[in-house]
């Protein structure tokens, strides 16, 4: 199933994601997706992984032109000059000489006349032809705004953290209004439950009662029931996982449909409460990492 995003360019709604997927696993990830299916495998500099991704990409056999790669700026390496080179470094390590989505990793508020440079250089990439499509992550209505106003390219995407316990409304409508497309990351909750930010009391929403209980009508995991969801609102969805058969069991999720009332109750779990990190919060010690050369 692919999604047309706003330049016209197409793009497999459901990716691999590879955040926390320690580069030893990556590879072996990678070459199971797209063996099972997959065509979309999402990345970034800031995990470590690019190069694994590109070897599992070469390994499966299939052409370039077959697999759209997405991968993200550091904020590091935000500003014109800076950027421009951070593709050199994105393609060095996956080994390609274009990049089907390369989007902005934060706003980075606290330094936002750098971001937007850094998009600037996004679209001089693009009317180059050296990459497909532009976007941003963790972008909120009011960044969107900012950017917006200084940009000549409307982002295609947006992704950001989303799952049944945090919909984003807000987000989601704001980019609606642009016709960005909004891309879930953690679009199964694994953020609700995994360490990282914000502390260990959290719920985990792949054993909420109500996901499992329209999974059962199904005879579907609440992963599926969760990802069906995403695509049934037109979202795009990157769901991680280092495991064979997870990974293709969230690429089983084209064969059934979730009714409207079953839509509603998932949406209506959504809790307002952010599991990741704030994307207004300056974090300045983790934006100063350095991103390696190719």
């Amino acid at each position: 199933m692919d999604v047309t995003l706003n330049n016209g360019i197409t793009m497999p709604a459901i990716g691999l994601g590879v955040f926390q997927s320690a580069p030893a696993d990556t590879t072996a990830a990678v070459e199971s997706a797209l063996a099972t299916g997959y065509r979309h495998i999402d990345t970034a500099a800031a995990y470590g992984n690019e190069r694994e991704v590109g070897e599992g990409i070469r390994n499966s056999g299939l052409n370039r032109s077959e697999v759209f790669i997405e991968t993200k700026v550091w904020v590091s390496d935000y500003g014109y000059d800076q950027t421009l080179h951070a593709w050199d470094k994105a393609v060095g390590k996956l080994g390609v000489d274009y990049l089907d989505l390369f989007i902005l990793h934060q706003p980075a508020p606290d330094r936002f006349e750098k971001t937007i440079s850094a998009y600037k250089a996004l679209e001089y990439l693009l009317a180059d032809g050296r990459v497909r499509a532009i976007g941003v992550s963790n972008f909120m209505p009011h960044h969107l705004s900012q950017l917006l106003a200084a940009a000549e390219v409307v982002p295609a995407v947006n992704q950001i953290e989303l799952h049944p316990y945090f919909t984003q409304p807000d987000v989601q409508e704001a980019d609606e209004e642009q016709g960005i497309l909004t891309q879930a990351w953690s679009p199964i909750g694994g953020i609700t439950f995994y360490p990282g930010w914000g502390g260990e009391d959290r719920r985990n929403v792949m054993q909420d009662p109500a996901v499992a209980g329209i999974g059962q009508a199904h005879g579907k995991t609440p992963a599926q029931v969760m990802l069906r969801w995403h695509l049934q609102q037109g979202r795009s969805a990157i769901p991680k996982s280092t495991n064979p058969g997870r990974i293709a069991e969230n690429f089983d999720v084209f064969g059934f449909e979730l009714s409207e009332p079953e839509l509603g109750i998932i949406d209506a779990l959504d809790s307002g409460m952010r599991s990741g990190p704030d994307p207004d919060e300056a974090r300045e010690e983790r934006f100063a990492m350095v991103i390696p050369e190719a």
